[in-house]
């Protein structure tokens, strides 16, 4: 079998689940879709050799590993909803989700409209100081 390092680089989300193990292929497949029906707008990209997805920056990023599947949505996310996650192993910008338990799916697409709202309002921050009219 060959090592993950002999394995070409995932160019599509699609390839990335597709040499996944099958017990992990299941899962990134729920949470591919968990997303993309919380952002129907986002575009589905790999970045650092991951799933993510962007609009208006970047909103999360997930991946596969042995015995779970991990969310990326960033610390902010971790923080705003670490009262719903107490079930769940978090670092700093992570969320880990075993395998041998239900992904939670009404928390997953709260957590990505969440990051969506965020950007929006990160980039209409960033617009309103560039306006002409908002100088002091």
């Amino acid at each position: 079998m060959k090592s993950k390092t002999d394995m070409p680089k995932p160019t599509t989300v699609d390839e990335y689940i597709a040499v996944a193990i099958p017990e992990v292929k299941e899962y990134l497949e729920r949470l591919r879709s968990s997303i993309k029906q919380a952002a129907p707008q986002a575009e589905e990209v790999i970045s650092y050799d991951m799933p993510a997805y962007k609009q208006n920056g970047m909103v999360v990023y997930f991946g596969g590993f042995t015995k779970h599947v991990s969310l990326f949505p960033g610390a902010e996310a971790i923080e705003v909803f670490k009262n719903e996650l107490t079930d769940y192993k978090t670092s700093k910008g992570t969320i880990r989700f075993s395998i041998d338990k239900p992904l939670p799916i009404a928390l997953i697409k709260k957590i990505v409209k969440f990051r969506i709202a965020e950007n929006l309002a990160k980039q209409q921050k960033k617009q309103a100081s560039k306006s002409p009219t908002n100088k002091s």
